[in-house]
């Protein structure tokens, strides 16, 4: 392949991705630099966090002491791991907040007496920020402003079309 292929591929692929909508996720280390261990105020901790679907909840501990069980509210209170519908061990455990409802995580080897459990409560996204009021005037004079992804691609085809002449 040639050089100005390679090129044409690049531009546009940077101007369809620019006209993807921002991702944002969050990835909330459980005890932050203290980590997963017995002793810490994870209700403390939770308390100020933000949770939202698409974010991830991390653990991480020493993996031949301790583990993470998602558990139901009765699981949670009891410091049981009856009927838990998540178990991870690797000492570096990344768990998707999937859906917008209450996560309750333990550590399953008794360590959930002595504190080693944590509730989060996961909300929807918020909506995108709304934008400026749209009139619709018949008599507007104001000029249509392109969207982001259309000027990448005008860009793009500029930077291709003057930018074949020189290769």
């Amino acid at each position: 392949m040639s050089s100005s292929v390679y090129l044409i591929f690049s531009i546009v692929l940077i101007s369809a991705v620019s006209t993807l909508p921002p991702i944002f996720a969050t990835d909330h280390i459980v005890g932050a630099n203290k980590g997963w261990n017995p002793g810490l105020n994870y209700t403390l901790w939770a308390n100020n966090h933000t949770f939202y679907v698409g974010d991830f909840i991390s653990f991480r501990y020493q993996k031949n002491q301790y583990n993470v069980f998602e558990v139901n509210q009765t699981g949670y209170d009891n410091c049981t791991t009856e009927g838990a519908v998540g178990n991870w061990t690797s000492g570096k455990d990344f768990i998707l907040l999937t859906e917008a409802k209450r996560y309750y995580f333990i550590c399953g080897n008794g360590q959930c007496f002595s504190g080693m459990k944590v509730s989060v409560v996961v909300h929807h996204l918020p909506p995108p920020p709304s934008s400026a009021p749209k009139h619709s005037s018949q008599n507007s004079t104001a000029a249509a402003v392109p969207s982001p992804g259309f000027r990448a691609l005008t860009v793009s085809l500029a930077f291709i079309w003057f930018g074949s002449w020189g290769l």
